[in-house]
C-alpha cells in the first residue's frame, strides 16, 4: 500500500470550479478516458468519495 502526496500551481483559463470538479470529483471517470494507454480503471473500495475514501487504481499491463 502506498500513500501519495503532491502540490502542483498552475494557471487555467477554465473556471476553478470547473477544474476542481473534473480533476477531483469526477478524477475516477477522467483519468482512464485521457490516458488509457497507462490507467485501466478506478474503482472505488469503500465510502462514497468525501474524506477517508478509498479507491483502486488499476494500471494498465505492461
Amino acid at each position: 500500500m502506498e500513500v501519495l502526496t503532491f502540490t502542483e500551481e498552475f494557471s487555467s483559463p477554465v473556471v476553478a470550479k470547473r477544474l476542481f470538479t473534473a480533476m477531483v470529483l469526477e478524477a475516477d471517470t477522467l483519468i482512464p478516458k485521457l490516458a488509457p494507454q497507462a490507467v485501466k480503471s478506478i474503482e472505488t473500495i469503500e465510502g462514497n468519495g468525501g474524506p477517508g475514501t478509498i479507491q483502486k487504481l488499476t494500471f494498465v499491463d505492461g
